[in-house]
């Protein structure tokens, strides 16, 4: 398995309270899967997707992320296995406002410190599989809210990390423009064989996955197969 958690819970003080967001979830997700998390707002779907993505970490219970132990990890530690082992893809694009395609591409190559040449070959190459080669000098404010996804996903795979978070990735796109970042996304497990985590609200983009895991109240309600 690439990721094993087992009993995982969260909490928070609250006014003198403990605030439980989750409340015990296990599950096990393989190499080449694409699942979907899904929930309604406050479910906890996001806060498990911090846990699993090595933002935030749990209050108990285990987590272990290609056979590491993820609760020992310092800060340092978890910062150097999220640039080897995830790319993060968000709602809100997260691309730098006066930088070019191709620079926001390289930039989790700059952080692990990875040569020039070698970041511009790479990012090239990465934007040449979303199909935004011809548009990797422009900045993000030359570019449809679709196109800054793509780079956002090229930026995600660049480092060739083998799991991709996705929060919401469509939730800022109409629908013709969801259906082609999904279908990327598609390409991008089926093809290449990345593991792609997705978190959504929205049923016929979860569906677009091979599995979902429903949480609610902070557990887990159902874990299906799609059948398509």
């Amino acid at each position: 398995m690439l990721i094993e958690v087992k009993n995982i819970k969260k909490s928070y003080p609250l006014d003198g309270l403990k605030l439980n967001i989750l409340k015990g979830i296990s599950l096990e997700i393989g190499a080449g899967e694409f699942v979907a998390i899904m929930g309604p707002s406050g479910s906890g779907k996001s806060t498990l997707m911090n846990i699993l993505g090595c933002l935030d970490q749990p209050t108990s219970g285990t987590y272990y992320l290609d056979g590491i132990d993820v609760n020992k990890l310092d800060a340092d530690g978890l910062a150097d296995i999220r640039n080897r082992k995830i790319g993060f893809v968000f709602q809100g694009f997260n691309l730098l406002s006066r930088t070019t395609a191709l620079e926001n591409v390289e930039l989790p190559m700059v952080y692990a410190g990875i040569p020039a040449a070698e970041r511009r070959e790479k990012a090239v190459k990465a934007l040449q599989k979303v199909g935004l080669k011809e548009r990797m000098y422009h900045q993000p404010n030359q570019l449809s809210g679709g196109q800054q996804q793509r780079v956002a996903i090229a930026r995600a795979i660049v480092n060739e990390a083998p799991i991709i978070f996705a929060d919401e990735p469509t939730g800022n796109l109409d629908s013709k423009m969801s259906l082609e970042i999904m279908d990327l996304f598609t390409r991008l497990n089926k093809d290449l064989g990345r593991t792609i985590i997705l978190v959504t609200h929205e049923e016929d983009i979860a569906r677009f996955a091979d599995r979902v895991i429903k949480i609610v109240d902070g557990e887990i309600h159902s874990d299906e197969k799609v059948i398509k």
